[in-house]
């Protein structure tokens, strides 16, 4: 009889011991999850959105196997992908850029997909709105403070008047941009000119179009201005035109400065987003759209020489300078 209740208190104690461990040790999320990552094409911002993720699964403890696809900027391309993504029966679709959410979402109304690199995701008829996403699609907006960016140009040089943008035809997200920079600009007695290009192949000629008419260059998020970075920022400096990017990547391939959001950070909030989804299984419809709320003032310093700009400027303040 002693016995037996040594035992049972022996038992009581282990399971005690048991509950506890279970509450304080992190369960290892299921290794079998499989993530289709869809990228519209390869350049930094984009690059840093998708590692952002995949460090922030590992530091959420989600062992998921991630294939990874890009399209390379073709459209058709990433209408595949996505629906290779879900006849291959994955767990999660990741949609990087706004084409590569659309046809994520076009190819399923089951998977949860999620996106980031999008800067409108309700006009871009990815979700109801922002707070109600109504489906299964959701995720983090790049939408940048154009305001506050437009403005330094005043701080850079109060003569300036004309800003040129140039900008993807095919990306709805780049037209959005115009278009709010547009309404913005006339607050701020600056006058957008724009011009659209198809390819990259377009870039020099649409610079040599602006260089006539804009007195400085506004980089939008756009992934053909992004990959054409370098020769964006080649060119304006030859021509003295000071530049300010949307993000840090165009600032880092040489154009002047930004005052914008990390692609890595809005990353690590989307990784979070799909832990929600895959382990704490998580409704993607109860999920609002979200954003970084936090901006980076960076400065090329090299192109800052080039331009003849001096490091006291009012519109440096705060500023990481990089080379």
């Amino acid at each position: 009889m002693r016995t037996s209740r040594i035992v049972g208190f022996v038992e009581m104690i282990f399971l005690t011991l048991l509950i506890f461990l279970l509450q304080v040790i992190p369960v290892k999320a299921n290794e079998n999850f499989t993530i289709g990552i869809t990228q519209f094409a390869e350049h930094p911002a984009l690059d840093a959105v998708r590692q952002g993720f995949e460090d922030e699964l590992k530091a959420q403890g989600v062992d998921a196997n991630i294939i990874y696809k890009n399209s390379q900027g073709d459209t058709g391309v990433a209408g595949v992908i996505a629906q290779k993504f879900v006849a291959d029966k994955v767990d999660l679709i990741f949609g990087i850029a706004t084409i590569s959410a659309q046809t994520a979402k076009q190819a399923t109304d089951t998977i949860p997909v999620l996106f980031s690199a999008v800067t409108d995701p309700v006009h871009s008829q990815l979700v109801n709105s922002l707070e109600d996403v109504g489906g299964n699609v959701t995720g983090t907006t790049d939408a940048s403070p154009m305001d506050k960016q437009l403005a330094l140009f005043k701080k850079l040089n109060p003569e300036i008047k004309k800003i040129g943008i140039i900008y993807n035809t095919s990306e709805s997200n780049s037209e959005i941009q115009v278009t709010q920079a547009k309404e913005i600009a006339k607050n701020l007695d600056l006058e957008i000119i724009a011009v659209g290009v198809n390819n990259i192949n377009d870039i020099p000629q649409a610079i040599n179009s602006l260089a006539s008419k804009a007195d400085a260059l506004y980089a939008v998020t756009d992934n053909i201005v992004a990959s054409a970075a370098g020769l964006i920022a080649k060119s304006t400096i030859e021509r003295g035109l000071i530049s300010i990017a949307a993000e840090e990547g165009p600032v880092k391939g040489g154009l002047l400065m930004t005052d914008g959001l990390s692609y890595y950070e809005l990353g690590k909030q989307t990784g979070a987003m799909a832990k929600k989804i895959l382990v704490d299984k998580v409704n993607p419809k109860d999920l609002p759209v979200e954003s970084l709320k936090n901006t980076t003032k960076i400065v090329n310093e090299n192109t800052m020489k080039k331009l003849k700009l001096e490091k006291n400027n009012p519109a440096f303040e705060g500023a990481i300078f990089i080379k």
